[in-house]
């Protein structure tokens, strides 16, 4: 195959973006913007880093960022797997991604700017849940946010086609493939649940 390698000849290949798909980009979160993210328990963190790229899924039980100011967010970041991939990419290579997803609607969000990691008492106590919160908290501050039209989750039928989880593989599955047995499968989509209950803050 023959790649594209120069932006005349990508551009040959497309249109003129349309006056909505121009304007709808802005510095800052307008009311509308901010009430959508508001409602968005469910995001998507891309980062970059030496290594490449990296994205995250991060979701919360309820808004999954805190809006700061009309230009920044906060995302707590709860507890993981303990690669912290994207709070090290963050710390080398602020410029991060944000695509935010609200369960029903077709369209979706996106922040694009820079972040930092903080361990701030004050700010990690503000998203404290009985006696645990996060040891840290990303903060981003908004370069462009815009909405995402709706055609890939149309496409995808993500909301509508129904669970089609039935048959993949576990990651239990995926573990004793890659280790070749060495982590017993079965055993650990067996524990999966009552230790992911025990912390999930």
């Amino acid at each position: 195959m023959t790649p594209i390698t120069d932006l005349d000849s990508l551009h040959a290949l497309y249109g003129t973006a349309g006056e909505a798909a121009s304007r709808k980009v802005t510095p800052h979160l307008t009311a509308a913007y901010r009430a959508w993210i508001w409602r968005s328990r469910f995001c998507v963190l891309t980062t970059v880093g030496p290594e490449g790229t990296d994205g995250s899924p991060r979701g919360d039980d309820g808004p999954v960022v805190t809006v700061l100011d009309d230009r920044t967010l906060a995302l707590p970041d709860w507890r993981g797997n303990e690669r912290i991939d994207s709070l090290r990419n963050i710390v080398r290579d602020g410029r991060v991604s944000l695509m935010f997803l609200v369960a029903g609607s077709n369209n979706a969000m996106r922040v694009n700017g820079t972040a930092i990691v903080t361990a701030d008492p004050t700010l990690c106590a503000r998203f404290r849940r009985d006696d645990k919160q996060p040891r840290s908290v990303i903060v981003i501050s908004i370069a462009e946010v815009y909405s995402q039209c709706a055609r890939a989750l149309i496409r995808s039928g993500l909301w509508s086609a129904g669970d089609q989880s039935a048959g993949l593989p576990t990651v239990g599955d995926m573990m004793r493939e890659i280790t070749s047995g060495d982590i017993d499968g079965a055993a650990y989509d067996a524990a999966w649940p009552d230790r992911a209950a025990k912390t999930m803050w």
